[in-house]
């Protein structure tokens, strides 16, 4: 409930966000046209951002036959939390990890690599998927698309600010009736800062959620635990093999550790709770 909340309330945040940026921009109009562009490209993300999701990392939907101990696992895991069936694909690299996507329960799908598949032991990968599961009991893959979908508006009008500020374009006036340009720049600078800090606040908040819950599912903390354990020491140590997909930072958010290797001094823009804390969360259940 304290996640769920706090997840309502940073959405809020975005959407107030957005409509200030669009305000500060054209007024009334731009607001409502800034509000125009989050609806449209929301129902975008609704309808197709798990079909762009798994076609950008090649994924390939698996049959029963074809994968039985993997697609038995996802069974009992879905009937133990009450969900329909999701498809289950798999992706070929060896970088080992796992994602959910899809709009709602009945249209979910969950992916795991060849990486995870070879490095974890079973209950440790029921424990993954579980944790995935989880973010589809949640609606996480749809709180995750809308809440990318309005960053990335907010970063769109605050680069159309710049750039009216260069060339003495459209919105605010000073008091003399000149261009503000110190409100333009503070905009085009402080608009997609904070627009990426909330959004980021919101995943790593789910992803406390998600474990909680794919603990509960799966009835082994301490798997997840493990797998967590692992999986962080091999995103930090994952060398691209020729033929592997690669991952991009707008998706990082969506896997169970994020893929993308970075300074551990950058903890504000990090797409996830730090691995220590996660662990020790399901350790002390």
């Amino acid at each position: 409930m304290k996640n769920m909340f706090k997840t309502t309330l940073l959405l809020a945040s975005l959407t107030g966000l957005l409509v200030i940026v669009g305000n500060l921009i054209g007024g009334t109009s731009g607001m409502i046209i800034a509000f125009a562009f989050a609806v449209i490209l929301n129902f975008g993300s609704y309808w197709y951002s798990d079909k762009i999701v798994l076609k950008m990392y090649h994924a390939k939907e698996v049959t029963e036959s074809e994968s039985p101990k993997l697609y038995e696992i996802v069974r009992k895991l879905a009937m133990r939390a009450d969900l329909p069936m999701p498809k289950v694909y798999i992706v070929e690299t060896s970088m080992p990890n796992a994602f959910a996507t899809g709009r709602d329960p009945k249209h979910a799908a969950v992916a795991a690599t060849t990486g995870i598949l070879n490095l974890l032991t079973p209950e440790e990968i029921e424990g993954v998927l579980a944790h995935e599961l989880a973010h589809v009991k949640n609606r996480d893959t749809l709180i995750s698309a809308v809440a990318a979908t309005i960053a990335g508006v907010i970063t769109m009008l605050a680069t159309w600010a710049r750039w009216a500020a260069i060339f003495g374009g459209i919105g605010g006036r000073d008091d003399n009736g000149g261009t503000n340009i110190v409100g333009f720049i503070a905009l085009a600078i402080v608009a997609p800062l904070a627009a990426t800090i909330i959004q980021l606040a919101i995943s790593r908040s789910r992803e406390f959620a998600a474990d909680a819950e794919g603990a509960r599912i799966s009835q082994k903390p301490w798997a997840l635990a493990s797998a967590l354990s692992k999986l962080e020491s091999g995103a930090q140590n994952y060398h691209p093999r020729r033929n592997d997909v690669q991952p991009s930072e707008n998706t990082a958010h969506m896997f169970i550790v994020n893929p993308l290797r970075g300074s551990k001094m950058m903890n504000l823009f990090r797409t996830h709770p730090t691995t220590e804390e996660r662990i020790r969360r399901l350790n002390s259940m």
